[in-house]
């Protein structure tokens, strides 16, 4: 089955500066829901930006299932959800979460999700 993006790809526009690529969740890109949970983390590669980026609300089981997430370039992200651009400069290991849709992100320590390994 073709994932039917919440945005075209031609779309998109230049709101950050290429910075590698990100995983995100379908919750994002296809169900239009804002960020809730974003932590970088050491890249995988050298063209891996280290960030992932959860609407916040994916079970573990649909965070498992590789059909759920996906490789974006961190700009995509950025356009479904703008509020994430003063975070993308934050070195790794960090982690930021909302308390609710429309708060303001809050860091949370990364050393409690165990990032830098």
């Amino acid at each position: 089955m073709r994932k039917r993006f919440a945005i075209a790809q031609d779309q998109l526009v230049t709101l950050v500066p290429p910075m590698g690529f990100c995983f995100a969740t379908d919750r994002i890109t296809v169900d239009a829901m804002p960020v809730g949970y974003l932590y970088r983390e050491a890249p995988d590669h050298e063209d891996d930006s280290g960030w992932r980026f959860f609407a916040g609300d994916e079970s573990q089981e649909y965070v498992d299932d590789p059909a759920n997430t996906m490789l974006y370039e961190v700009n995509d992200i950025a356009n479904y959800d703008q509020s994430i651009i003063p975070l993308l400069e934050t070195p790794a290991p960090c982690a930021f979460a909302r308390s609710e849709p429309g708060a303001e992100f809050e860091s949370i320590d990364p050393e409690l999700l165990d990032l830098d390994e």
